[in-house]
């Protein structure tokens, strides 16, 4: 009789126990699933605002190397010089690759708008920054001031609220 006693409690999970942890999960799972969208948005978000907060340093320190233009005309004049080449006004070497063509490709789910101002020496810039295919639902803009602004859900302006 013993012997019988110590196969049943050996012999593993029953099917309706097995269902019942699987149905715990699945309602795990099922409460989490949003809660990681939006997660995933609000750090694209939170990386979009300290990629505007590192071009706002970086377009600075170009307009003091090169005061007899300001600043650059593209953001690809802050990248790296092609092959080689020595850094100058049109590469200045000041970001990598991914930064210097984040007005073309995404960058962490956004793209970013840089428009100069006229004149030579450049004065003054805007820069913007808008989620891509629902990357997020924040937008961002900074200029030579310095302070980034954001919106939700419609292109941030000038005029819209400062980021804390």
């Amino acid at each position: 009789m013993r012997r019988t006693q110590r196969r049943r409690g050996a012999q593993g999970f029953s099917l309706i126990e097995l269902l019942i942890a699987m149905a715990i999960i699945a309602i795990i799972v099922a409460i989490s699933i949003p809660k990681l969208g939006t997660l995933i948005k609000n750090t694209r978000a939170t990386a979009a605002e300290g990629n505007l907060n590192t071009f706002t340093k970086v377009l600075s320190q170009y307009a003091t190397q090169y005061p007899d233009i300001g600043y650059p005309p593209s953001l690809a004049a802050l990248g790296p010089p092609p092959n080689g080449s020595p850094a100058g006004a049109s590469a200045a070497d000041l970001v990598g690759e991914d930064m210097a063509t984040a007005g073309t490709n995404p960058k962490q789910g956004y793209v970013f708008t840089y428009t100069p101002a006229s004149g030579k020496p450049c004065t003054g810039y805007t820069l913007t920054a808008a989620p891509q295919n629902g990357a997020g639902t924040r937008y961002f803009f900074t200029d030579q001031n310095g302070q980034v602004r954001y919106n939700d859900n419609a292109p941030a302006t000038a005029s819209s609220p400062i980021v804390q």
